[in-house]
């Protein structure tokens, strides 16, 4: 089963510095169909002007994935850590126990991101962050794995919870293919391209909530970046 949600359907705020849509129930945004997916309970798609950015506030209990589609976004949290994660590139935070942290968009354009939150196995414990850069030839035509929960992902950023978070480049005409195991819930968006999924067609910035499909074939009508989740 594949359900697509068209970028003109998702819920958001125009706040000025941020132009955020909500493929999930979000602050004000509320729709009982769409609460979450398996333990995805967010995924923001963020616009945030040049010199703005998300002020010091707390989090806990979550798993809490950045991928930077375009421009960079810098990062502070209570524990210390500071960094700037580029375009293509993720960052993590293991919200854990409680943690505050504010994201920056410190560049000279705007920055576009998906945020992206994941319930984890069990709440508490401490609380950490990190990024890594994934350069985008790595993923030509494949799917690469960004952020696990899994330990033999030991190429990914760490996450507690029982999900991958992979990303794809895919060349007009060219087709990648992903195992999805029985019961796992998977949700994707183009974040640039039209492609298909199974023979269902996404346009840029489009949804898929995405179930009992063992594999999903991608392939691209248009060069298309792809992130997608595959969940519990």
């Amino acid at each position: 089963m594949i359900e697509r949600r068209p970028f003109a359907s998702l819920g958001g705020a125009n706040h000025g510095w941020l132009d955020a849509k909500h493929h999930f129930s979000f602050a004000n945004y509320y729709d009982p169909k769409r609460m979450g997916w398996g333990p995805i309970r967010v995924w923001n798609d963020d616009v945030i002007a040049a010199g703005t950015g998300f002020p010091p506030h707390p989090h806990a209990d979550m798993e809490i994935v950045t991928y930077v589609r375009s421009g960079a976004i810098t990062h502070q949290d209570s524990l210390g850590n500071t960094g700037r994660t580029e375009a293509g590139d993720v960052q993590v935070m293991s919200a854990g126990s409680g943690v505050r942290h504010a994201e920056y968009n410190r560049e000279s354009d705007a920055t576009t991101l998906f945020q992206i939150w994941i319930e984890p196995k069990a709440r508490g414990g401490a609380p950490s962050w990190g990024a890594k850069p994934f350069p985008k030839g790595e993923r030509s035509g494949r799917f690469v794995t960004l952020a696990s929960g899994f330990a033999e992902d030991t190429d990914a950023l760490p996450i507690r919870t029982d999900a991958r978070v992979v990303a794809a480049t895919i060349k007009a005409g060219e087709t990648a293919d992903y195992a999805l195991g029985a019961g796992r819930h998977a949700y994707l968006v183009p974040a640039t391209g039209a492609i298909e999924v199974n023979g269902v067609a996404l346009n840029a910035r489009d949804g898929a909530a995405i179930v009992d499909e063992p594999v999903l074939r991608v392939t691209a009508r248009e060069d298309a970046e792809i992130v997608l989740v595959d969940a519990g």
